[in-house]
């Protein structure tokens, strides 16, 4: 069965345009229902308008606390009826409310191999601390920073002469492979969650 995807981002939505074209183009069985972004300004709303899905903005500042605008953006969200939650560049951190709705259903892509630098500017921790090195990490969300079960990594060496934009630039091309493969995967029902281990089906 072709899964409702509905997709969250809060930037350009590099991440999201290989998905929703991995989508048009079988490579994924699931449709993106809808585009949801927290910035007026996301590049992501316009290019959602040129592939003619549905946008949502909801923004944190118009309301008075988290679990406002998570309920807000849960409302929002019904009317799309998504199967999966997929954060592509999303750059706030959901809380109980939120997950709770959809719970082992919200999968997140990182520039980094989890566990380690979690959070904001991961290629820039990664550069700082001299590793060899990094990569990017597909996992399921908790209400952890970055510290839901692990799905699929992918590693790139770290050179040293890179900065923090080598760095990304270098992994940004291995987040939309890896994320392809792994929400594939996901559609085909074969991830399993036993505990924080994922199995997958061959």
């Amino acid at each position: 069965m072709i899964k409702r995807i509905a997709i969250f981002a809060s930037g350009r939505g590099s991440n999201a345009e290989a998905l929703v074209m991995a989508m048009r183009a079988g490579e994924i069985h699931g449709t993106p229902v809808v585009i949801l972004s927290d910035q007026a300004g996301a590049l992501v709303l316009e290019k959602a308008q040129q592939w003619k899905i549905p946008t949502l903005l909801v923004e944190r500042s118009d309301y008075k606390t988290k679990e406002a605008f998570e309920e807000a953006m849960l409302d929002a969200l019904k009317p799309y009826m998504p199967d999966t939650i997929v954060l592509a560049g999303y750059m706030r951190l959901l809380g109980k409310t939120f997950i709770s709705a959809y719970e082992g259903r919200i999968l997140n892509i990182h520039p980094a191999l989890l566990p380690s630098f979690t959070g904001l500017h991961a290629q820039r921790q990664a550069v700082e601390a001299g590793v060899k090195v990094s990569g990017c990490t597909v996992h399921f969300v908790d209400t952890g920073m970055d510290s839901g079960p692990i799905i699929m990594q992918t590693a790139v060496p770290v050179y040293a002469d890179d900065t923090e934009d080598s760095l990304a630039e270098r992994i940004l091309p291995k987040e939309h492979a890896t994320y392809k493969k792994a929400l594939a995967l996901y559609c085909d029902n074969k991830l399993h969650v036993n505990g924080h281990i994922v199995s997958i089906d061959e």
